[in-house]
């Protein structure tokens, strides 16, 4: 490898320590002091081996095998996350209509779920991180909420201003925050060498025979130190497999590993540590510079999930799985990096309650992870499928790493599901809500289009139509916007019968958005001449794309046809969407829901950049 090639890879990797690592580098905030806080297991010699074992075996079995040797060999074109699986999944399955309906569910409901870790992961990291204050001046602990709620409020408003500009100080902060837990662990381990037992499996076997239903109340908080996984296959897309492989393996799993057994070994040495075993293990002269750089490192972290909530909801839009909304690019380089105003308000509100209800990290533990094993569930299955029908896996192969993988996913999900009622229904509630408006959007729209459809002309004898009873033709170009090209659009019925004209030349544009992250450059633009004037004009964006209507018309010269966008006129049919008396579909409430989510819809033109100047919008009511 060339020299130049190695310092980018070093480069990215570092990068990846910042974004992809954050989330999980400070899972030993909280991870330990949940095994063996106020509802965990005792914290005798045996249960602290035995704990140190699943938790160094999780990292080996969930990060290492599962999603960098398994998961992330379904990329979708390089890019990953949930989206990105569900849209290669459903494509693999293309001829199998009621597996890619299956499919859409649960993709859906694992991005529902990803919203509610977006929620959960901010609140818990950074109130671990300022928890610190209790071991440092336990006099301070009634200002750890207020804080917490100040360095929220402080993260959500520089979302704005997007990674690009405090991206370069994220992987230098991660890089010192994990090289300091590495050497407290040393430290730790220093104290009580024999810690090290616990990387034989056989100790994590025995703490299952020795506590038995006690064991299993222990995977919910286990879990926590493997939480952040799913950034690892949502980011493969800006840093690459090599990059997140080469940080994870060379870098943050040995300073993780050693964190987490130097905590263990202080617990054995002072088992009145289990309070806060990670700050208990900081010498006291340095807890408060470590105070501050565990908040660094937990805003990073909680800003990469908070990100990627922003990435996803942009490629939801694209799936027509949410309303359109406003997006503004934070990075002039990498298209990756969006933010979402709408979405950035409703988790800073839904962060903040968490922070106020729950009020210490210790509550939250009780919430956090059911969000995280319920997406790595369906992450599994969805693969799976990738794997049975792009891959071409034989049927055995597909149920022995099925198995494999899904009893761990399993067993963490209902070690958590146990936990509804202490807390665990904040994040479910959240994913099932979300998971009702996204799913009534995209039958709603389904609805939408069904009754324009229905209502439609036919494009042909309308243009037959046209010929024999020619009516007055103006200069200029005229561009329909329609979902669907074989009928006339309203807008271009309503012109004709409101104007009494038709332009030299009228297309009729429908917009696509394919199940790959960017349009190959000869799927982007299809036209095909019609007779009379009129021509059909496709365009195709990938699900991370913008759609830039005018950006790809300009294009649109390599497929034999110009567009002189000064003589040019967009005509869109703005549909007024009313909840019908009879049922079509969905219940009146989803009906009504929709209606409510399309009025506050960003318009469809200003979605897809067509200039205001340039643009006539004709009104239709559409009844579903």
């Amino acid at each position: 490898m060339q020299a130049s090639s190695k310092r980018r890879v070093a480069a990215l990797a570092l990068g990846a320590v910042g974004v992809v690592y954050g989330d999980i580098g400070t899972s030993p905030l909280y991870t330990l002091k949940e095994v063996f806080g106020p509802h965990g297991v005792p914290a005798s010699h045996d249960n602290v081996l035995g704990a140190l074992s699943l938790v160094f075996w999780s990292l080996i079995l969930v990060v290492s095998v599962k999603y960098l040797l398994f998961i992330m060999r379904a990329d979708n074109k390089g890019e990953g996350g949930i989206m990105a699986l569900m849209a290669l999944a459903q494509r693999s399955a293309r001829d199998l209509p009621r597996l890619r309906l299956a499919i859409a569910v649960l993709g859906i409901f694992g991005a529902a779920l990803f919203y509610g870790d977006g929620v959960i992961t901010p609140a818990m990291s950074v109130l671990s991180a300022v928890e610190g204050l209790k071991v440092a001046a336990p006099h301070l602990e009634h200002y750890v909420v207020p804080i917490t709620v100040g360095v929220i409020l402080a993260l959500c408003w520089v979302q704005k201003r997007g990674t690009e500009r405090i991206g370069a100080v994220f992987g230098p902060v991660c890089a010192v925050w994990f090289v300091s837990i590495a050497a407290l662990g040393v430290l730790g381990i220093a104290r009580h060498p024999t810690v090290l037992y616990a990387l034989l499996p056989t100790y994590g076997v025995a703490f299952f025979t020795h506590n038995h239903a006690e064991a299993f109340f222990a995977l919910g908080a286990v879990v926590l130190a493997v939480t952040g996984t799913e950034a690892l296959y949502a980011d493969m897309g800006h840093f690459g497999k090599g990059p997140i492989r080469l940080a994870w393996f060379n870098f943050v799993l040995p300073a993780l590993v050693l964190n987490y057994f130097g905590q263990g070994a202080l617990i054995l040495h002072d088992p009145g540590a289990i309070a806060n075993p990670f700050y208990h293990l900081v010498p006291r002269a340095l807890l408060y510079p470590m105070i501050a750089l565990a908040t660094a490192a937990a805003v990073i972290a909680s800003q990469a999930v908070i990100s990627g909530a922003f990435s996803m909801t942009r490629e939801a839009m694209q799936l027509g799985y949410v309303p359109r909304m406003q997006v503004m690019h934070t990075s002039h380089e990498m298209s990756g990096q969006v933010f979402v105003p709408w979405i950035n308000r409703a988790l800073l509100v839904l962060i903040v309650l968490a922070v106020v209800g729950f009020r210490s990290s210790d509550n939250l533990g009780s919430a956090y992870g059911i969000a995280v094993t319920g997406t790595m569930v369906i992450t599994t299955l969805l693969a799976l499928i990738v794997a049975r029908w792009q891959w071409g896996w034989s049927v055995p192969a597909v149920i022995v790493v099925g198995m494999g993988l899904l009893t761990v996913d399993l067993g963490f999900f209902s070690a958590n599901i146990i936990k509804i009622e202490s807390g665990g229904w904040f994040p479910l509630a959240l994913g099932l809500v979300v998971f009702l408006l996204m799913t009534t959007w995209r039958r709603g729209r389904e609805l939408v289009v069904r009754e324009i459809q229905q209502g439609g002309l036919a494009i042909a004898p309308f243009i037959v139509n046209m010929t024999e009873h020619p009516p007055v033709r103006v200069a200029g170009t005229a561009v329909f916007l329609t979902g669907n090209a074989n009928t006339v659009p309203h807008a271009l019925l309503h012109n004709l019968k409101h104007n009494k004209v038709l332009h030299e030349r009228n297309v009729l544009l429908t917009v696509e958005t394919l199940e790959t992250p960017l349009a190959e450059a000869d799927e982007q633009i299809e036209w095909t001449a019609l007779d009379g004037g009129f021509g059909r004009l496709r365009l195709r964006f990938g699900f991370a794309e913008d759609p830039d209507v005018p950006a790809r018309l300009a294009q649109a010269g390599r497929s034999g046809i110009t567009f002189d966008m000064m003589d040019t006129t967009f005509f869109v049919s703005r549909e007024s969407v009313v909840a019908g008396t009879r049922r079509r579909g969905m219940a009146l409430w989803r009906e009504k829901l929709f209606v409510l989510m399309a009025r506050n819809a960003m318009p469809a033109t200003a979605f897809f950049q067509i200039p205001g100047n340039r643009l006539i919008e004709l009104g239709a009511q559409v009844e579903i």
